[in-house]
């Protein structure tokens, strides 16, 4: 099949009968054109599909582009594609076009997806990092004025705006929450032990445990970083001698998990506290009592950093915590198992 050859400027200024100049100065709206000719222009480029190449103009004159680069972790993961929402959202409003790709985790991908939103020329970054990420190499982009803005953890090696939940204080309320309905063996099922947000709700399980005057037992926390590993991560606990009555999941991928278990071992007497709202939480039986972050006001407040950078703010770099709050539905209030 032949390929279809994109229309051009100098298209469009043969079809208008006018200098390729005159065509210049109406996309990029940098001179006197007269409004006849002006919409002439628009006209042609609406019937040829002519779309300027802003990417190329940026690299000519040295100016970014009206993007902002958006790196998350995995693009399957409902929280987020809510944080993006809340980015688009706000900087809808300045004329931003988001613009997102997946790290898969890795740091390798993560660089290579700096390095070609940098090319692009993009007016900002917003990056979810992956849990071995360096970047120190963006200080550079830094000093130049280029706002970067992290989202879920914090960088390594660079001091830069922040916005993350407080994993912290939700997971001791949660768990403080399973220990207020009498439970004493309460598991702990997260994510890769490398990840800030795990180590966070992880340290948290700890402060609730030790302000009800209960131990840490090791053998009580296990890695759940998807739903299989999660559900054979419960089934494991539930097990042993001395099995936990009760589960607190740190993220969504593990609480998803840990039903799937529960239910294939017929099981619904175990208590469940999962960290961040599952879609359907309300339907299960019993409904899942969860702490629940707010992924949409995440991307919100790390949008109007960036753009309080883009308006000439250079403040230190700033932390913010959005607050989480605890749902009540039933799974969390149920009492230990005889």
């Amino acid at each position: 099949m032949a390929k279809v050859r994109r229309a051009t400027m100098s298209d469009v200024a043969r079809e208008v009968g006018v200098t390729t100049k005159t065509v210049s100065r109406v996309v990029n709206a940098d001179g006197p054109v007269a409004p006849e000719t002006r919409s002439r222009v628009l006209e042609a480029m609406a019937r040829l599909g002519y779309h300027p190449n802003l990417m190329a103009r940026n690299i000519r004159v040295g100016g970014p582009d009206s993007t902002v680069g958006l790196i998350i972790p995995d693009m399957g993961n409902p929280f987020f594609g809510t944080v993006a929402g809340g980015i688009e959202s706000a900087l809808r409003s300045r004329g931003l076009t988001l613009i997102v790709g997946s790290s898969e985790e890795t740091a390798a991908r993560e660089q290579s997806l700096v390095s070609t939103f940098l090319a692009r020329r993009v007016t900002a970054l917003i990056i979810v990092p992956s849990a071995s990420s360096d970047h120190g190499p963006l200080r550079a982009q830094r000093r130049t004025g280029l706002p970067i803005v992290f989202i879920d953890r914090p960088a390594r090696g660079l001091t830069a705006d922040y916005v993350a939940s407080s994993n912290r204080e939700g997971a001791r309320a949660g768990v403080a929450h399973l220990i207020a309905h009498g439970h004493r063996r309460i598991a702990f099922i997260g994510d890769h032990p490398g990840l800030h947000t795990r180590k966070e709700r992880l340290q948290g399980y700890r402060d609730a445990l030790a302000e009800a005057g209960l131990p840490y037992d090791r053998e009580l926390v296990e890695i759940g970083h998807d739903h299989e590993a999660a559900a054979a991560a419960v089934t494991r606990l539930l097990a042993r001698k001395a099995p936990a009555t009760a589960v607190f999941a740190a993220n969504n991928f593990a609480a998803t998990g840990v039903v799937l278990g529960l239910a294939r071992l017929g099981r619904r007497d175990v208590a469940l506290v999962g960290f961040d709202d599952l879609p359907l939480a309300e339907v299960l039986q019993p409904a899942l009592t969860v702490v629940a972050q707010d992924p949409a006001a995440i991307g919100k407040q790390a949008a109007e950093l960036l753009m309080a950078r883009l308006d000439g703010d250079r403040s230190k770099a700033r932390t913010v915590v959005v607050p989480t709050r605890l749902i009540i539905r039933g799974s969390g209030e149920l009492p230990p198992a005889a």
